[in-house]
């Protein structure tokens, strides 16, 4: 039993960021040009080639005056056909030709202090090793990402989104029970995170509490202890705040008593380094005396739609990245068929303070566009809904495209591409 609770040492996936990127055709000589093509880049400066004699080719990159050691090597590769269902929609004929893959370029590196920029330039990396790529596996998260999402990721000046760096699974055991667990925090100098004993019915708010959770230790790096702090990072249907912190594993697990799926038995070979189960605080006095409770305590109060938070720092990338993917609702509202909402930032009498709310795409014109309020303001009593008014892409702080098929936000264009 001690043993068993005993945190055990990262995995190399763990330490490090590992990505296997998939090309279209196996060229002759295929890991020769792609070093070739990273040479030449514009977009950071490769220096130090080092050819090992176990096949793997180290280097360093410089890229926004910080240096990074990378290594890349050529391996087999058999992707799992669940990968395909988790994050990304893939078509049928690149899910044929990521399944038939047999051979990868993997890229090993270290993140440094600021996770999405180390993300951010590793996504950057497989483009230029691999500018035909059909998919990129994110070995340390253990999910698979869709090449066109990666090629406008690696070109975009915006960084990706913290939710980008990390995996969330649900494993299913028996009698409804779900354990979701993490992969891909550890990578970014942070513990795994994890919720036990969910179920069935509860998992899907489960699982935003460990998403949100996770995007704000990402968020709040430099200034949050995620095993000091606690978190308010939502509100229950009735108002009540979600206050949460999380246990290294070899302490919140003894919280637990005849605990099956997730318990002693599932850490024997993996889920047994560095991550944390979290657990809520119902109260400020709990909190001040550390007073645990388990996440399934409010499972009567999450109703149809909790309350979530975003960082500031998530919330102001959502909104350059609208920004500065405009250009697909101009392209989308030529399409008559395509309903168009846009969120804009109304400014409120506190200097500094906005309210977001949304707006239907009526025209464009120019640098301009009219639009018709949708909803209620809370703030601004001077208008209200079916208001219309012209607009610039200055306001925009996010939007959304319906078409006959599906819905494409800033963080998933990529479903427009052809």
């Amino acid at each position: 039993m001690k043993n068993k609770l005993t945190e055990q040492p990262l995995g190399y996936w763990e330490e490090k960021s590992y990505m296997m990127v998939i090309p279209k055709n196996n060229e002759e000589n295929i890991l020769k040009n792609a070093v070739e093509r990273l040479s030449s880049s514009t977009q950071f400066k490769v220096k130090d080639i080092n050819y090992a004699v176990d096949g793997v080719i180290n280097f360093k990159v410089i890229y926004d005056e910080q240096e990074y050691e990378v290594g890349i090597y050529l391996g087999g590769i058999s992707v799992p056909d669940y990968y395909l269902y988790q994050n990304f929609l893939f078509s049928e004929e690149e899910k044929e030709a990521i399944l038939n893959a047999r051979t990868a370029i993997t890229i090993f590196m270290k993140f440094k202090e600021n996770a999405k920029k180390s993300f951010h330039l590793q996504l950057k990396l497989a483009c230029g090793l691999v500018p035909d790529l059909i998919g990129l596996l994110d070995e340390s998260a253990e999910k698979m990402l869709s090449a066109k999402w990666v090629k406008m990721a690696s070109t975009s000046k915006v960084l990706p989104s913290s939710k980008d760096l990390f995996n969330v699974q649900a494993v299913n055991g028996k009698n409804n029970k779900v354990w979701l667990h993490t992969h891909g925090l550890c990578r970014c100098g942070i513990t795994e995170l994890e919720i036990l004993d969910s179920d069935n019915e509860h998992y899907k708010n489960h699982y935003n509490l460990i998403a949100t959770y996770a995007m704000l230790l990402l968020d709040k790096k430099e200034s949050f202890d995620q095993l000091r702090n606690s978190a308010y990072i939502g509100e229950l249907i009735n108002g009540y705040p979600i206050v949460v912190t999380c246990v290294p594993w070899t302490e919140g697990i003894l919280e637990y008593k005849k605990l099956k799926l997730g318990g002693f038995d599932d850490r024997k070979n993996g889920h047994n380094s560095k991550t944390s189960i979290i657990f809520l605080y119902t109260s400020e006095e709990n909190e001040n005396n550390r007073v645990l409770s388990k996440v399934s305590l409010y499972d009567k109060l999450w109703g149809d739609n909790p309350l979530f938070f975003f960082s500031d720092e998530e919330t102001n990338r959502m909104k350059e990245l609208a920004r500065e993917r405009f250009s697909y609702v101009k392209k989308a509202f030529k399409n008559k068929d395509n309903t168009i909402l846009i969120k804009i930032g109304l400014p409120l009498k506190e200097e500094g303070q906005a309210e977001h709310i949304w707006f239907e795409l009526l025209e464009i014109k120019c640098d301009k566009f009219k639009a018709k309020l949708t909803q209620e303001p809370y703030g601004i009593p001077d208008i209200h809904t079916g208001y219309e008014g012209w607009y610039t892409v200055d306001d925009v702080t996010d939007w959304i495209i319906y078409t006959k098929v599906c819905a494409v936000n800033p963080s998933n264009t990529y479903l427009l591409e052809k």
